[in-house]
C-alpha cells in the first residue's frame, strides 16, 4: 500500500462514501532500542538472536529488569510491542541458570530450582505462547500446556517435569490449587507468575480472577516459607489501559510497577469511523431502520478479500461471527468461485486442532478473510494484515485498540473501521470521534470484595489450607464478617488455628469464574441426542428458551424445549433466515443508600437494590434489516438479582419547571434510561449486556421520577458504581448523543433498545433530552460528590418497569445473607 494514497477506497464505497462519518489517521512510530542486560544469559540472547532480534525495545527490558530485581511489574503498551520478550527474559533466564547449575552438578538436589507459571484468558492465546518459546530452541526449557484439552496421561509428567506451564484461570482453580499437595515441588520453585492480557481481566471475571491470584499468592507463600524467594514475583502484560499498575495491584493484592512507555515501531493506521445507511423501510414502532452492522462488515470484509487485502473482523458474538463469514462467502462466490474457501468464521467453542489449523492458515495467507470474537484480539501473533473490521463497539477503547493494533504489525501500512451498530454509544462515538481517540483508555473495574464472588473463595481457599487470622488481610475488609456467616451456613468450622472447610461439597464447585452461578444447562440435538454444548442457567430464559435460534459452528438450531428441572435443552437442526431477542419486564426495590450526591433539585444514588425480572416474550428479527418479523409469549418464572445499582431523583416541580408535562414525564424517562444504559460504557469498561436499567415516573422508594441503572450480576461488577463517580461525563454524552441521531421521534441508535420489555413504549427523545438538561443543570456548578451512608432498606417495586440486563443471576444460598 502507498502511505501517500488514500485507503478509503480499499473499503470498496469509493473516495467519500455516505457511510465515513471521520476518518483518523495513527501516525507510524519509530523505534527505540535498548542494549541486552548484562544479566541476561547469553544462551538467551543468542536464541532471540537467531529469531532476528537483535536487539530489543526500551520498554522491554525496562519490564523485563524491575522483574528481574524482585519487583511485580505490568507492562502496558500496544498491540504487537513484543510484550512477550518482556516476561519471557526473565523467566527463561531464571530457568535457563536453574537447569545449567542441575547439569553441573548430577545428583545434587538443588534448593534454588525455577519454574513459571504463564496464565492466558484463551487456550488459542497459550498455544501461540507455547509455539514462540519452543522456537527460541532453548533444550533447558520444558514449556507445555496444561488446560482442558491437555491429555491425562500427560498430565504428571508437566507436573513433575516441565519448568515453563502454561496453563489459565480455569485450570488454576479446578486443577492445580485444590491439589496444591501434588504441585509441591514446583510451587516450592515458583520464581514467576505470568499473567498475559491483564486487561481482560474486568466485571465479575476479574472479581473471580483477583480472589484466585490472592488464593495462588497464598498457596506460594505457603511452600516458599523458609526459602530465598518466598513468593514468586508476578509480570502482567495488558493492552493500553488507564493507572495500569494499580488495576493490576489491584488485581494480585500487591504493589506494582508499570511500564507504559511504548518504543515499538508500527504502521501509520487509517480508521475509518463507519455508519451504515438508513434503509427505505421503516422498522420497530416507525422508527427509520438502519442496516446492520453485520450485513454492512460482510460487504466490507468481501470488498477487501476480493482485492486480496487479509483481513480480520472482529465482532462481540459468536453468531455475529457466523453469520458475517457465511454472509461474505456468498457475496464472494457471486465474484470469484476461488474466494469462498478463503473466508473462515473463529470463536471459542470449536475443537482444539479446529482453532490451531485456523490459527495456521491465516498466519500462512491461506486465507485471505476471517470473521472473529474477541477470541483473535488476544495477543496471538498474526503479523502480515492489512485490514481490521469492527462490527460494533467491542466494549472499551482498549480492545478497540487492540483490535485495530492486529493491522498493520509487519510494519505496513494498513486500514481499520468501526462499523457502527444500531446502539446510542456507537451513534455518539462514530459522531464524536474525540471521545475515542483524544482520551485516556478507560480503568478496568472489577471488585474483589463483591461477596457473591468472595464468599465461594473464601471457601474455596479454606478447604486449600485452614485460613488463619494473620491471612485475612490479603482478602479484604469484608472476608472476616462473610466467613462467620459461611460458619453459620454450615460451609466453614472456627478452630483456635483459624476457619477449616467440613462441608461434603467441592469447595472449587462453588465458584463459576466465567459465568454468574445456576450451573450449566446441556443443549442436546433432538435427532442424534448427541451434547451440542453447554449454557450457563441464568442465560437460558434469554437464548434457550422454546423457539429460541441456537448457532453451533455454523449451524443453526431451533429450541423445542427448555427442561429446567432436567437441566436440560433440547433443539433441533434449522436454517431459518432470523435471529431472536427475548424481552422482559422488572421491577426494582431500593435495599440500602451507600453513597449521594446532590446537585440542586436533583440526588444521585448508588446502593444495594434488589432487581425481580420476568422474561414475557421473544422477537424474530431479520437477519439482514433487523426487521421484526413477529413476536410470541412465554410463561417462565421470575428471578431475583442482588446486586448494585445508580440512580437519579428529581422532583416533579424541576421537570414541570423545564417546559415538560407529566403525561411526558414516562416517556421521557424511559428514554433516557435506554440511551443512558448504551452509554455507560464509555466510562466504565463494561458490555451493554452486563448492565440494565427501570425507570419510572413514581417509585415507590423515592416518590418521584427515578431512573435506575443497575449491574446485571449478583452483588455488583463495579460498572453502576463507575457511573456514579462518572454520572456528569456519562449524562452529557448521553443527552449530546440523542441531540446527533438524525431520526425525528427516536431509533435504535439513541433510544430504542433491542431487549425492552415494554416494546419500546412509552419514548420520548425531545423529552428526554429535556430531562437530561434538568439532571445536569446544576450538576457542573456542585462539588465533589457528598458521600453519605444512609441505613435502612426500602420497600417497592417500579412501575413501567423496563429490565435491560442481560441474564440476571440465581442467588446462591451462600451469599445471599451478606448484608
Amino acid at each position: 500500500m502507498n502511505p501517500h494514497d488514500s485507503l478509503i477506497p480499499l473499503l470498496g464505497r469509493g473516495p467519500d462514501p455516505e457511510q465515513l462519518r471521520h476518518v483518523h489517521v495513527i501516525p507510524a512510530r519509530q523505534a527505540v532500542h535498548e542494549p541486552w542486560p548484562e544479566w541476561a544469559h547469553p544462551d538467551v540472547v543468542d536464541a532471540y538472536r537467531s529469531l532476528g532480534i537483535q536487539e530489543p525495545y526500551r520498554h522491554q527490558i525496562e519490564a523485563a529488569r524491575l522483574a528481574h530485581s524482585g519487583e511485580h511489574v505490568v507492562i502496558a503498551t500496544g498491540t504487537a510491542s513484543g510484550k512477550s520478550l518482556a516476561y519471557q527474559l526473565p523467566a527463561l533466564d531464571a530457568i535457563h541458570r536453574s537447569e545449567l547449575r542441575v547439569l553441573a552438578e548430577p545428583g545434587k538436589i538443588h534448593d534454588d530450582g525455577a519454574v513459571t507459571l504463564y496464565l492466558s484468558p484463551t487456550k488459542a492465546l497459550a498455544a501461540d505462547q507455547l509455539a514462540a518459546i519452543r522456537a527460541l530452541k532453548l533444550p533447558t526449557v520444558r514449556a507445555e500446556t496444561y488446560d482442558g484439552d491437555t491429555d491425562p496421561a500427560s498430565r504428571r509428567w508437566i507436573r513433575d517435569h516441565a519448568n515453563f506451564i502454561l496453563a489459565n484461570p480455569d485450570m488454576l482453580h479446578f486443577g492445580i490449587l485444590p491439589n496444591h499437595a501434588w504441585w509441591a515441588s514446583f510451587f516450592r520453585r515458583l520464581r514467576y507468575v505470568i499473567i498475559d492480557e491483564a486487561h481482560s481481566y474486568r466485571g465479575v471475571f476479574g472479581s473471580h480472577v483477583a480472589n484466585l491470584m490472592r488464593r495462588l499468592r497464598r498457596i506460594c507463600a505457603y511452600y516458599g516459607a523458609g526459602q530465598s524467594f518466598p513468593e514468586p514475583v508476578f509480570i502482567a502484560a495488558s493492552a493500553t489501559a488507564a493507572e495500569p499498575g494499580e488495576s493490576f495491584g489491584r488485581l494480585i493484592g500487591a504493589p506494582v510497577q508499570a511500564v507504559a512507555r511504548d518504543s515499538s515501531p508500527h504502521g501509520a493506521t487509517t480508521v475509518a469511523l463507519w455508519e451504515p445507511a438508513l434503509m427505505d423501510h421503516l422498522g420497530e414502532n416507525g422508527a427509520p431502520a438502519r442496516r446492520t452492522a453485520v450485513a454492512e462488515t460482510a460487504d466490507l470484509l468481501a470488498n477487501l478479500v476480493s482485492a486480496r487485502i487479509r483481513t480480520i473482523a472482529f465482532i462481540k458474538s459468536r453468531r455475529g461471527a457466523e453469520t458475517i463469514s457465511s454472509i461474505t462467502r456468498r457475496l464472494l462466490d457471486e465474484v470469484d468461485p476461488s474466494l469462498p474457501q478463503r473466508i473462515a468464521a473463529y470463536r471459542s467453542g470449536y475443537l482444539p486442532e479446529e482453532r490451531r489449523e485456523l490459527e495456521r492458515a491465516l498466519r500462512s495467507g491461506e486465507l485471505l478473510g476471517v470473521s472473529s470474537t474477541s477470541a483473535l484480539e488476544l495477543g496471538i501473533d498474526i503479523s502480515g494484515l492489512d485490514a481490521v473490521l469492527v462490527a460494533g463497539w467491542p466494549g472499551t477503547r482498549a480492545s478497540l485498540f487492540q483490535q485495530i493494533g492486529r493491522a498493520g504489525r509487519a510494519g505496513q501500512d494498513a486500514i481499520a473501521a468501526f462499523v457502527a451498530s444500531d446502539d446510542p454509544l456507537d451513534t455518539y462515538l462514530v459522531n464524536h470521534p474525540e471521545a475515542i481517540f483524544d482520551v485516556s483508555v478507560e480503568a478496568t473495574v472489577f471488585d474483589p470484595g463483591n461477596p457473591y464472588v468472595l464468599g465461594p473463595h473464601l471457601c474455596a481457599a479454606a478447604a486449600e489450607l485452614p485460613l488463619g487470622a494473620g491471612e485475612l488481610e490479603l482478602f479484604g475488609p469484608t472476608a472476616e464478617r462473610l466467613l462467620d456467616q459461611l460458619v453459620e451456613q454450615g460451609y466453614l468450622r472456627r478452630r483456635p488455628a483459624g476457619w477449616f472447610w467440613t462441608h461434603p461439597q467441592s469447595a472449587a464447585g462453588m465458584v463459576n469464574l466465567r459465568a454468574d452461578g445456576g450451573g450449566p444447562v446441556s443443549i442436546v440435538d433432538a435427532e442424534t441426542g448427541s451434547l451440542l454444548g453447554t449454557m450457563d442457567s441464568p442465560q437460558t430464559h434469554y437464548q434457550a428458551h422454546t423457539g429460541a435460534v441456537y448457532v453451533h459452528q455454523g449451524e443453526s438450531y431451533v429450541v423445542e424445549e427448555l427442561n429446567e428441572q432436567d437441566h436440560c435443552v433440547i433443539a433441533r437442526r434449522s436454517n431459518p433466515d432470523y435471529y431472536t431477542t427475548a424481552r422482559d419486564v422488572t421491577q426494582i426495590e431500593v435495599l440500602e443508600t451507600v453513597r449521594t450526591a446532590q446537585w440542586g433539585d436533583v440526588s444521585v444514588h448508588f446502593g444495594d437494590v434488589k432487581v425481580t425480572t420476568q422474561v414475557v416474550s421473544f422477537q424474530r428479527k431479520a437477519l439482514i434489516s433487523n426487521e421484526v418479523l413477529g413476536e410470541e409469549p412465554l410463561q417462565l418464572g421470575a428471578r431475583d438479582l442482588f446486586t448494585k445499582a445508580v440512580w437519579f431523583v428529581v422532583d416533579n416541580r424541576s421537570l414541570t419547571g423545564a417546559g415538560l408535562i407529566e403525561a411526558q414525564f414516562p416517556g421521557a424517562l424511559h428514554a433516557a434510561e435506554h440511551a443512558a444504559i448504551g452509554l455507560l460504557p464509555l466510562v466504565a469498561s463494561s458490555d451493554r449486556w452486563d448492565i440494565g436499567g427501570v425507570s419510572t415516573a413514581l417509585h415507590a422508594d423515592t416518590g418521584v421520577p427515578t431512573i435506575f441503572v443497575y449491574d446485571g450480576h449478583p452483588g455488583g461488577a463495579g460498572f453502576a458504581e463507575r457511573g456514579f463517580d462518572k454520572a456528569r461525563t456519562w449524562l452529557a454524552a448521553t443527552r449530546d448523543a440523542i441531540k446527533a441521531c438524525e431520526c425525528e421521534s427516536g431509533c435504535p441508535s439513541c433510544v430504542q433498545s433491542p431487549k425492552c420489555g415494554n416494546k419500546n413504549n412509552p419514548l420520548d427523545k425531545d423529552a428526554a433530552v429535556t430531562l437530561l438538561d434538568v439532571l445536569l443543570r446544576d450538576a457542573r456548578d456542585a462539588g465533589p460528590a457528598d458521600v453519605e451512608g444512609l441505613s435502612g432498606p426500602a420497600a417497592g417495586t417500579g412501575d413501567n418497569g423496563d429490565g435491560d440486563a442481560g441474564a440476571p443471576a440465581t442467588i446462591t444460598a451462600l451469599a445471599s445473607q451478606h448484608r
